[in-house]
């Protein structure tokens, strides 16, 4: 549920460039939006400019250059209603980041930002990968398909498609310079498990309307995705590892047969409008605003905004999907989860799960485990606030990693 960190996603700056003495080299800022901060990178050389936004996995954007100095900069985009003016003055450009109506300082020094982390894998890699490409419509999704350390074709292999949380997300899942899905995708080849993970629709090298988009069109991504996995003939058990929204199309993709497992990480389990009023509650709270909203206002707040994935979000109840699930489902949730509340969620969801005659799940190998200290990332975390995502330098616990492998590998 990345949706709350969005305000700056949609920046896509068009190319253009003019002047060409002035200010050059890196340089890097934060804008501060209270509840987070994003970081910002502007590149100027010969006149012209890109621009990074790390925090959130976008690199070299084109912007338009209006104006550019030995000591003054003026960027803007019109589509997207975005401008940077700066200064130089003591070393630093100092200026004021605005889009849309919103404007916020935007201090900038020298130098590109790096931030530690760990756990992203380096080559060379003991595996083979694959870029593919599937469609579904009008869409089509670019992926990278992950085969296990050792693989020779010969001998079929499980196989699991990656889904992500809401947002347009590229293939590793990117945020903050974490790349979860790249990590698990690595961690698994080294334990024979294959992965296919893809770009949003809308995202990195995939096409498609995503403005109007809902989570049932990004279940049927995620299904075109699977048959073609299914036409390689290539793998034993078809299963889906879905992130936060992409959980809850795990759950979808099960009750419709169209996987032979699953792995849900912070998927929820009570409907959208219930998630959002517990999001915005958190929210005031740490705001220090004593007040507290209802779910009506929620609502009424969301059928104003006349956003397709919205209105779809609110209304659609995942426990209609949970109730039909047979196949061998594996429930992770962080204690910690302020986006996903495990305490409201888990409980929702083990009550919910079909049950034998004698109590037990309809698949004996389901297991539905909460870690404590883990947030909505799994990531170690004091708070489970998303402003410490990026300020973490690990990116998934281990104990994650190995839970999932082993429990795949055990199907």
């Amino acid at each position: 549920m990345k949706r709350v960190l969005t305000i700056f996603t949609a920046l896509a700056l068009s190319a253009a460039g003019l002047f060409a003495q002035g200010i050059s080299g890196v340089w890097n800022g934060e804008l501060n939006l209270g509840t987070t901060k994003l970081a910002i990178v502007f590149h100027f050389e010969d006149g012209k400019c890109t621009m990074d936004s790390p925090d959130q996995g976008a690199f070299d954007i084109p912007a338009d250059v209006e104006f550019i100095s030995a000591d003054s900069v003026s960027v803007s985009q019109k589509d997207m209603d975005a401008k940077y003016h700066g200064r130089l003055s003591d070393g630093k450009i100092k200026g004021r980041f605005s889009q849309r109506g919103l404007s916020l300082p935007l201090d900038l020094v020298p130098g590109n930002r790096v931030l530690s982390r760990p756990q992203t894998p380096a080559g060379p890699f003991p595996y083979k990968t694959e870029e593919v490409t599937f469609t579904n419509g009008e869409a089509t999704l670019s992926g990278t398909l992950t085969f296990p350390e050792g693989w020779n074709g010969r001998k079929k292999v499980p196989v699991a498609i990656m889904v992500s949380g809401s947002g347009l997300q590229n293939r590793n899942e990117e945020l903050f310079g974490h790349k979860p899905f790249l990590v698990i995708a690595d961690y698994l080849a080294r334990r024979g498990i294959a992965t296919l993970r893809y770009d949003d629709r809308g995202a990195g090298a995939s096409k498609g309307d995503a403005a109007n988009a809902t989570t049932e069109d990004f279940m049927e991504d995620a299904i075109a995705g699977l048959n073609m996995l299914k036409d390689t003939r290539k793998f034993n058990k078809i299963g889906v590892i879905g992130h936060s929204e992409g959980g809850e199309i795990a759950f979808m993709l099960a009750s419709r047969k169209q996987v032979d497992f699953l792995v849900s990480l912070a998927g929820p389990g009570v409907q959208g409008d219930s998630i959002l009023l517990l999001q915005n509650i958190n929210a005031l709270r740490k705001a220090g605003y004593p007040m507290t909203p209802t779910k009506e206002q929620i609502r009424e707040s969301i059928k104003a905004q006349k956003n397709p994935w919205l209105d779809f979000f609110i209304d659609y109840d995942p426990l209609v999907d949970i109730r039909e699930i047979r196949v061998p489902a594996l429930i992770l949730n962080g204690e910690k989860d302020t986006q996903v509340e495990a305490a409201v969620n888990v409980p929702t969801i083990e009550k919910n799960l079909p049950r034998g005659r004698k109590g037990n799940y309809a698949s004996r190998k389901t297991k539905v485990k909460v870690y404590p200290d883990l947030n909505h990332l799994f990531q170690h975390c004091s708070t489970g606030q998303a402003e410490e995502y990026k300020l973490i330098e690990e990116t998934i616990s281990e104990e994650v990693l190995s839970d999932i492998a082993a429990w795949i590998r055990k199907l």
